[in-house]
């Protein structure tokens, strides 16, 4: 089975100052910039966030059916 795609829906920082994307589904999914292993540099800068908006992440949460799931988004 694979996790569905929800869609970013914004960012916030948890209490460690890592970002976590907001999907549309309700749940949230830390977003990190770890080089060498986790390479992701759009996510420290405003403008990189900004562009990620909208674009899709699989949720695991969902896929188990975890608290706030959803079987489609914004239902």
């Amino acid at each position: 089975m694979t996790a569905p795609l929800r869609a970013i829906t914004r960012f916030h920082q948890d209490e460690h100052g890592d970002w976590v994307a907001e999907l549309d589904c309700g749940h949230g999914q830390h977003v990190r910039h770890r080089p060498p292993w986790i390479l992701t540099p759009w996510v420290v800068t405003e403008e990189g966030r900004l562009e990620h908006l909208g674009r899709e992440l699989q949720c695991k949460k969902c896929e188990i059916g975890g608290p706030g799931a959803s079987p489609t988004p914004n239902s």
